[in-house]
């Protein structure tokens, strides 16, 4: 029951942060005494949600996103010529609450604060930052460079395609998915092989790295562009042999005849395959 409410406080901060961040950026919020009452009894709400709340952790993580996710919305929707920032924030937002709200709803039992994956590593955190300081600099001296609008929106695809990906391979494990790599088979942990994982052995992985490679083409940022695919390639061809390791430990045979009928779904990376003279020892 703590987590249903937890996901109900994390719901009702992202949304009162939203709404409140869309009031604030409309014109006509100031024009009447009556909107301006509105929008500081939205104001106070957001704030006792996100400061009072038993969850308040929670409530303040998502009232940030749901924050920045209103006012990136604003930012896509506006006629400036860096709009495509806000679609990347916008994407960037969203996908951190839904980390959230998927593993609250389908895997309860592993929920943490750190489901958000707001503080995923230094590394990530530096990434997103050199990506910032990127657009800002090629924007400001070299313009022309965030013009090409095609690019912005074949990262758009990319963004909401990756996106789609990860979240319906969360959905489709269910418990089965955790954010942290396993070590100890948990009771009920079963190889899920059906549905999107008939296509891909690792969807939430083919996900996030096309999600990361959407974000750099949207900004139409060529520096990261580069750095995010040989990072992010880098990272989940490691994460894949480390994991697969795990997984044939936890069922061997079968997962075995998984890896030679569906692959990883990443360009290059074929996972951790087991020799036949280790499958003569497993014998």
């Amino acid at each position: 029951m703590a987590v249903v409410k937890e996901c109900k406080i994390a719901l009702a901060a992202f949304f009162a942060y939203f709404c409140l961040s869309l009031a604030l950026f409309n014109r006509s919020t100031f024009t009447s005494l009556s909107s301006i009452f509105s929008s500081i009894a939205l104001a106070f709400l957001a704030w006792c949600i996100s400061n009072f709340s038993p969850h308040a952790d929670v409530a303040k993580r998502a009232a940030f996103l749901g924050c920045a996710f209103g006012c990136s919305l604003v930012l896509s929707f506006s006629q400036v010529s860096y709009r495509c920032f806000g679609w990347y924030m916008t994407s960037l937002s969203f996908f951190h609450f839904s980390e959230y709200i998927i593993m609250a709803i389908y895997n309860p039992k592993t929920l943490s604060i750190d489901s958000f994956l707001l503080n995923h590593s230094l590394e990530y955190k530096m990434a997103a930052v050199a990506s910032w300081i990127e657009f800002g600099i090629e924007y400001y001296f070299f313009p022309n460079l965030k013009s090409y609008v095609f690019i912005s929106y074949v990262g758009a695809l990319l963004l909401i395609g990756g996106e789609i990906t990860r979240k319906v391979a969360m959905i489709t494990a269910q418990s089965n998915f955790t954010h942290l790599v396993q070590f100890h088979k948990k009771e009920g942990h079963v190889l899920v092989t059906t549905g999107i994982y008939s296509l891909f052995r690792h969807p939430s992985y083919v996900g996030w790295f096309y999600w990361s490679i959407g974000t750099q083409l949207t900004l139409c940022n060529p520096v990261c562009l580069f750095g995010y695919a040989v990072a992010s390639w880098r990272f989940f061809k490691e994460r894949i042999e480390y994991e697969e390791i795990t997984l044939l430990n936890f069922f061997q045979y079968e997962y075995i005849d998984y890896q030679k009928k569906v692959g990883t779904g990443l360009p290059f990376i074929k996972g951790y395959l087991v020799s036949d003279e280790e499958i003569e020892k497993m014998k």
